[in-house]
């Protein structure tokens, strides 16, 4: 995985060029934030959950978001059905479980989708992760307070238990396929002062994994992309408000010149 940051820079045009349809299944809170940050990636979103549509919907995309942050179970129907078709037609999946561990809902539907589909990339916090392989986590409602686990070792773990691309973000970004790591320290604080920043990054995640089907490459280089343009937006922002229009000019305005000078993405082990 040589000269990695240029490759992501080049997944980044790819991206743009193919205008990927990204089908999400997904979160009601952050549905509008989710759907900008996937046309600012220059790839087009669609929000599809009814089960009488989602099978025709996903034959006709590049890529599956299924994101369980406000879940009833007929929605996990639905993701259940998209999933299998996306299976079907070798279109990635790209699960977020928002909220795994804080109760017997989202933890046993996570691991159901990852247990009978074949799941491209799990981008979920640590303490996520961690549920999901039976570690112990702090979490209260969607809000993680952590693990006490390495977070480089929970990602392989779950890479290998679940047989995917584990994107486990942090303050420090691993990606890994239990094989490969790579670490990305793209990012900024303010990104933790407005709501689905963790669903945002999903989603320029499955623009990405729309191009590219080295699963590691793509997510790495979404995480570092959306991290740098979370650096730029916070450069002019005065607050959160600010802060959230400047990250969708940042992340639309990038260019693949800003991309290789101001990515920090590390394979540390191949």
């Amino acid at each position: 995985m040589t000269d990695i940051k240029g490759k992501a820079a080049k997944l980044m045009l790819e991206v743009r060029a193919a205008k990927p349809l990204v089908h999400h299944i997904t979160n009601f809170v952050v549905m509008n934030e989710t759907a900008n940050i996937t046309l600012c990636t220059g790839a087009r979103p669609v929000m599809a959950h009814a089960k009488e549509e989602v099978e025709e919907m996903v034959s006709a995309a590049d890529a599956l978001v299924l994101n369980i942050g406000t879940l009833w179970p007929e929605q996990v129907d639905a993701m259940r059905l998209a999933a299998h078709r996306a299976n079907e037609c070798a279109v990635p999946i790209i699960l977020d479980p928002v909220g795994a561990g804080a109760t017997r809902l989202r933890t046993e539907s996570a691991r159901r989708l990852l247990g009978e589909f074949s799941i491209a990339i799990a981008r979920g916090n640590r303490a996520e992760i961690a549920v999901l392989i039976g570690c112990e986590a702090n979490i209260r409602g969607v809000d993680s307070n952590g693990t006490a686990e390495d977070p480089t070792k929970l990602a392989m773990k779950f890479a290998r238990q679940y047989g995917c691309t584990a994107a486990v973000t942090g303050p420090v970004d691993i990606v890994t396929d239990g094989t490969c790591v790579v670490r990305v320290a793209n990012g900024h604080p303010f990104m933790n002062s407005i709501t689905g920043t963790g669903c945002m990054a999903t989603s320029v995640v499955a623009a990405y994994a729309a191009v590219e089907k080295d699963f590691v490459s793509a997510s790495a280089a979404a995480l570092s992309a959306f991290g740098l343009a979370g650096e730029i937006a916070a450069r002019t922002a005065h607050g959160p408000g600010t802060f959230h229009t400047n990250l969708y000019d940042a992340l639309a305005g990038l260019t693949e010149d800003a991309f290789r000078a101001g990515a920090r993405i590390e394979v540390t082990n191949q």
